[in-house]
Parts: C-alpha cells; structure tokens; sequence
C-alpha cells in the first residue's frame, strides 16, 4: 500500500509538472538553460558551431539520394508504392537561389524506361524547369521547397529564427523519447516550430503547419515535421545529413546527402533563367485550377466530356444532370456545376461520380459534399475520403470549411455493379478490383456501347498504350461482364476505338 501511494504521488507530481507546461511553455526554458528563448537560440546556433560560421555560409552543395511514398497513386495504398531520387543540389544562399539536378526513378514509368532527368532553377520569386527546348515554369510545389530549403533548412533555421520578430517558447514535445524544448515563430505566415535536444542542444526537428501546393494541397492544414539525423562536422559546423519528413503523421520522404560541400563557387550561367517563364511560375493557380467550358466533345446526346488535364464529362439524365468526376479543386468543380446549371437551366445536379482515390480524381469532391450532392465512391475508398472530408482547410478556407455546421456526406457506395440514371443515358459502375486498379470502378453506357475507364488508359503519339497492365485489368472485366464496347475514354484520354485499344492490349499478352 505504501508503494501504491508512492507511485500514485510520483504520479500526480509529474501530471502537474506537464499540466504548467502546457500552460506556460517559458517555464520549460530551464532544459535548454535559459530563460528566454532568444539565449535558447544562441545556445543552439553555438552547438552547430556558432553564428558567424552560419552567417558565413554563401553556398552549400549536397550529393543526395533519397525516396518518397506514394500515398497519392491509384493503388493499395499502405504499405506505398516508392519513387527513388538522385539529386545534385546548390544552395546559393547569398543569392538565395536553389538548382536542382535530379534523376528520378519512377515506379509508374514502363519497364526498362524508369528513370526521367530534370533541372530546376529556383529562386524567391519563381523558379523554371531547363529542357534543351528551353525554360519553362516551375511549379508553385517547387517554389515551395526551394524557398523551405533556403530559409527553414538545417543552415539557416536558426538564422531565420533569430531574425523573426515573433520568437517565443512553446509547450515542448516528446520525440525520440525525449522531451525537447519549443522555439516558435512565424515565417511567411507560416507557424514554425524548432525542437530542440535538450542534452546537446541542436535542432531535432523542424514542424510547420501549412497548406502545400504538391499533391498534399488537397488534405488543406497539413502538420509537417522535418526530422534531422546523422549530424557531420564539415568546416567547424555540425550539419545533419539526414532529412525525414512526416506529413500528417505518415512518414512520406527521407532523404540522405552522400556528399556535402560548403561555400562552393556559383556558376551563373548554370542559375540563369528566363524572366517571363519565372513570371508565369509564379502567377501560377497550382492545383487551384479553373475550369473550361470552351471545347466540350459530345460523346453521344446529352454525354459531354469535358477535356483538360483531367477530364469530366456531364451525363444529362430524365431526373437531373450526372457530373462523371469532380477533380482537381473546388473552383474547378464548381465551373463544372455551373457548366451544367447554364447547359440545363433548372434542372438540378442528380448525383456526382468520382471513380478513384487519386488525391488529384478527389479535388472537388469535398464541393460537392458542401452543396449536399450524392457522390458515388468506391467501398474500399470510403475511409480516405472521409479523413479527406474531416480534415481541416483554415488556412485556406473551402466552401465545405466555411460551413457553419459541417455536412456529412452523402456517400452512394459502389460494392458491385450498380445502375445510375434511366433511358438512353444511363450508367453501369464496376468495380475493377484488378492488382493495380483496386481502388477504382469503371463506367459503363450500354445504349451507347461507350465505356469510361477511370484512370487507367493514356496513349503514346505512336498509339501505345502506357502501362498495359491497367487497360488488361480493364478488358478482363469487359470481358467478364460481357459488355459490347465501340469506344472508350478515361481520366487522361479521349474518345478512343476500343478495337485500336484492344490491339495493344493484344500485343501486351503475346510478349
């Protein structure tokens, strides 16, 4: 019974210790020494080898290898599909500029072709791509992360802490096992936080919360956390030559640097780039892209696809209007609506068809949960997109975030064949449930003979099918299901003969 007592003491002790940690942060200063968090941060700049060896740094280029999950892709999902990286990167820190020398490798791209070779030239203002045809812009991602690099990376966080106007303690967190103090501020409206070893003092991790212009734009507020590792003394200064990056707690990248060199010359010719490509980089939308209405490909009567990066087609049906996928973003989706308001006036949107989980397929979803639209999805698909409904958009607030009481939505659920629409117009879904089309169905039009193949079907200029393995898993259900196709079109692709299809698919399974 003593014992018992002891502990439940020992207990209480260290509740009340954590319960003033969450209410005054500054009262955990004492584990990095300090009492302010400006002495915090001279102490860490002084563990990685002190300001002015950071200060002096005006380039850094790193040897890297690395890989990212997947968790985007029209697979399995966990555990992911894996892309590899081989990248030379120069950082000009004193012209605050970054290039990118990268050789990816795909898992996607067809066999015995994986790799693709890329230059980027980045800097604060937009960046472009270099191709022997010339520059063209960067995405609004890769604006990003060069700037992330420049001012949040391992050389400079501490730099650009020290510089904010807003740095303070927060409550510390448990990583590793270790409590590690807080250093917060703010950097481009962007919440930071610095985790700190509170036994030698450098930078543990780095944590932000933003919203992101690369495929992870669609999950709104996005908790990511930069984990540095492998610590290297080069030239009087410690620096990681590891970086692990969380997002939204799934552990996505992890790169190592294999080389590391400091203050190296700059080439300026290698960093010249094209002022009006820099112009459109930077005026980009990202992935908030509009929709356009201005060549519309009739399918059959009442079936209009819609063509651009990603396709969506208007199905009009005796009781309403059918959207076939609502990708890419809300502005996105929401034209498309308005498309069908103006094509039929006063006749309401029936229910909306998104055929797969690719975060991109997905982007309007969440504005068709908002206006109360049924949506059909794929069973194995349903608890993606209810994380991808709960999540929270603040930063950027979307017509289903400015709610006021949030919906819940109206998920039709795809579990096998099911019939959409009457008369000419009507729809068959199919799950395919083949090893890589798992989490997508296709659509049928039986009047028409015409099928929708989801996202399984692009086509080379030479009329070669990329990555046959999907257009098969699409005819063996054809096949199966007896269906009489004349044309089919998807995601990515046009109108095309399904004869012409099936030739190369013919071709994939003699060889």
């Amino acid at each position: 019974m003593k014992q018992t007592c002891v502990l439940m003491a020992v207990l209480s002790l260290a509740s009340s210790l954590a319960a003033e940690s969450a209410e005054n942060p500054s009262s955990n200063a004492a584990s990095c020494g300090y009492r302010t968090a400006q002495q915090c941060l001279e102490q860490a700049l002084q563990a990685m080898g002190g300001r002015d060896r950071l200060e002096g740094l005006r380039s850094i280029r790193l040897q890297t290898i690395g890989h990212a999950a997947l968790p985007e892709q029209s697979y399995r999902q966990a555990p992911f599909i894996t892309s590899y990286e081989r990248d030379q990167v120069t950082l000009d820190l004193s012209g605050q500029r970054v290039l990118v020398e990268s050789k990816q490798t795909w898992p996607e791209n067809d066999l015995g072709d994986p790799d693709t070779d890329s230059i980027a030239v980045i800097g604060l203002d937009g960046g472009v791509y270099r191709a022997k045809e010339g520059d063209s812009p960067s995405s609004l991602a890769d604006v990003d992360a060069a700037r992330q690099a420049l001012a949040l990376g391992p050389q400079s966080v501490l730099l650009t802490a020290a510089g904010s106007s807003d740095l303070h303690f927060e409550a510390p967190k448990a990583i590793r096992g270790t409590m590690h103090p807080a250093l917060a501020f703010t950097w481009r409206q962007i919440p930071v936080r610095v985790l700190l070893n509170p036994f030698n003092h450098l930078p543990d991790a780095v944590e932000t919360t933003q919203e992101f212009h690369d495929f992870w734009y669609f999950w709104g507020d996005v908790r990511q956390r930069i984990y540095f590792d492998n610590w290297k003394l080069i030239n009087g200064i410690h620096l990681p030559t590891n970086w692990v990056e969380e997002r939204n707690d799934l552990l996505w990248k992890s790169t190592q640097a294999l080389n590391v060199e400091l203050n190296v010359l700059i080439d300026e010719t290698a960093f010249a780039r094209s002022p009006e490509a820099v112009s459109r980089s930077a005026a980009s939308s990202g992935w908030n892209r509009p929709f356009r209405a201005d060549k519309p490909l009739q399918l059959a009567s009442g079936v209009d696809l819609y063509p651009g990066s990603w396709n969506a087609t208007l199905v009009k049906e005796p009781n309403g209007v059918v959207i076939l996928e609502a990708p890419i973003s809300e502005t996105y989706t929401q034209g498309l609506i308005a498309e069908a308001a103006k094509r039929y006036p006063g006749v309401p949107i029936e229910a909306v068809l998104s055929t797969s989980d690719s975060w991109p397929h997905t982007g309007g979803v969440r504005s068709a949960v908002a206006k109360g639209l049924p949506v059909y999805i794929l069973d194995a698909n349903q608890p993606l997109l209810d994380r991808m409904m709960g999540a929270p958009h603040t930063i950027r607030p979307d017509s289903l975030q400015q709610l006021s009481a949030r919906k819940q939505p109206k998920w039709k659920i795809v579990a096998r064949k099911e019939r959409v629409g009457s008369g000419d117009n009507r729809m068959d879904l199919y799950p395919l449930r083949g090893a890589v089309t798992e989490r997508q169905y296709m659509v049928y039009f039986p009047q028409h003979h015409l099928l929708y193949a989801s996202d399984t079907l692009v086509l080379y200029p030479d009329g070669r099918i990329y990555d046959p393995e999907m257009m098969d898993e699409i005819a063996r259900v054809v096949e199966r299901e007896h269906l009489v196709v004349d044309k089919v079109f998807a995601m990515h692709q046009g109108p095309t003969p399904w004869a012409q299809v099936m030739v190369e698919i013919e071709k994939a399974r003699r060889t």
